[in-house]
């Protein structure tokens, strides 16, 4: 909703004025017929303004009207023909692979076979679609999986859309909850796609292993929904209350294990276990694409901060072992935020970390 149609039924709420209703009434309208709305869902909606539109004129409360509003202006942003072009080159997505991401080879590997499969389903149009499992990366944390995910989506060229299950307790999340009820809105699926305005975004599916114990059940059922392709061609948001496309959505997933993930949702994913890096890996990584970028957002310049390399290994292990890479940011980051302070204020503008004085950056 706009600003004027925003202010239009603010002053048709407050003043119930006839003439401000019928305006907003032939905006929802227009809205409605200028979108790519499915034909019966069109009528559908047109049926219920004017019914509503008749309950209003003979007395009728407003709330209805209002709850229309919301719903018409939601619907009208849904990408129901709206997509992005896939880039379907296997040659273009391991240049992205190897640029964002050191080592992994198996785990790439994985990725791009998958991506094969997706490129010979492309071009055999006239076979049968064949079902893939869903790639679900597996590891500890900071070894790399939303970044994964990240990079598959810039190598199709999809939009990327995230939902944390983390802590869900509610399979309405995801699902949506109904207009009849309190508080009603989309779920989460349906606000990914009005955020990407794509119906062939990535959507990942975060931390699937935490869903809350209590409402496990719920949830995982919703994911057997979403993950089986016979039956996301049509999944039904309880908000939205029409069923919706899924099957040019690619979704992948990410646990920290499997041992909580139901079976029926297991079925449908294909297991990609991410290992643990090794410190040779974590320098190479540190110096050839931690440090250079967490310098850039830092605001540093390449004089400003210099660290030798005999350096990396104290920094790659301020407090011991960590199989993932977060510890390693934030070292990095914190050493970047100390030099940028020193660089404000003008107390120098070249520090070059050694042996000698990289205790006094870390943060410990």
């Amino acid at each position: 909703m706009d600003k004027d149609e925003h202010d239009l039924l603010a002053f048709a709420k407050s003043t119930m004025d006839d003439e401000s209703l019928e305006i907003y009434i032939k905006k929802l309208r227009q809205k409605v017929e200028n979108a790519s709305i499915p034909q019966n869902l069109r009528e559908r909606i047109e049926e219920e303004i004017t019914s509503v539109w008749e309950n209003l004129k003979t007395g009728g409360a407003f709330a209805g009207f209002e709850n229309l509003s919301n719903y018409v202006n939601l619907v009208a942003s849904l990408p129901f023909d709206r997509k992005t072009n896939d880039v379907l080159d296997l040659k273009i997505a391991k240049q992205v692979l190897d640029k964002n991401h050191y080592g992994l080879n198996f785990v790439k590997d994985r990725i791009l076979e998958y991506i094969s499969s997706l490129i010979l389903n492309a071009k055999n149009a006239q076979h049968p679609k064949v079902a893939s499992p869903i790639l679900c990366l597996v590891g500890l944390v900071g070894t790399g999986k939303t970044t994964l995910a990240y990079s598959i989506a810039e190598a199709l060229n999809k939009k990327f859309e995230r939902i944390a299950l983390g802590g869900m307790g509610e399979a309405v999340a995801l699902r949506g909850k109904s207009r009849m009820l309190a508080d009603s809105q989309p779920g989460l699926i349906i606000k990914s796609l009005i955020n990407a305005q794509s119906k062939n975004p990535l959507i990942l599916l975060d931390e699937l292993d935490r869903v809350t114990q209590e409402d496990k059940a719920d949830v995982m059922g919703v994911l057997v929904e979403l993950l089986d392709s016979e039956q996301n061609k049509s999944f039904t948001d309880h908000y939205i209350d029409y069923p919706f496309d899924l099957s040019n959505v690619l979704f992948i997933a990410t646990a920290n294990n499997t041992t909580s993930i139901s079976t029926a949702v297991l079925d449908r994913l294909e297991i990609i276990k991410m290992p643990s890096y090794t410190d040779e890996e974590k320098i190479i990584i540190a110096k050839n694409y931690l440090f250079p970028k967490i310098r850039k957002q830092t605001g540093l310049l390449g004089e400003h901060l210099n660290i030798d390399d005999a350096v990396w290994p104290v920094i790659i292990r301020p407090l011991g072992f960590d199989s993932g890479m977060r510890s390693l940011e934030r070292s990095i980051e914190g050493i970047c935020r100390k030099v940028a302070r020193i660089v404000v204020e003008d107390k120098s503008q070249s520090i070059k970390i050694t042996s000698e004085n990289v205790k006094e950056y870390l943060l410990t």
